[in-house]
């Protein structure tokens, strides 16, 4: 079980460091993004430690208040539960 664990909570945070990469390449460009209440639910579902560093990493978000300051919370909260659930299953 902790297995599958660790393997969601990589692949959730690759997709949400990936997503960030693609919503700042189609600002860039000017095409439909991704919007901001697909960009929160990745988030919410253990994603936000790879959306926190893609942000940072491609600085996108970082003007807007609720993803500067919301997106590093909820990792830590991720991290949180993340480590009480390995800690639980293990």
């Amino acid at each position: 079980m902790i297995n599958l664990l660790m393997i969601y909570f990589l692949i959730i945070n690759f997709f949400g460091f990936y997503i960030m990469k693609a919503d700042k390449e189609k600002a860039r460009k000017h095409e439909y993004r991704i919007s901001e209440k697909t960009l929160w639910l990745v988030a919410l579902v253990l994603g936000a430690i790879g959306m926190t560093l893609g942000m940072n990493a491609f600085r996108h978000k970082t003007k807007h208040i609720q993803f500067k300051f919301g997106l590093p919370l909820l990792a830590l909260a991720d991290i949180a539960l993340c480590l009480y659930l390995f800690n639980l299953l293990s």
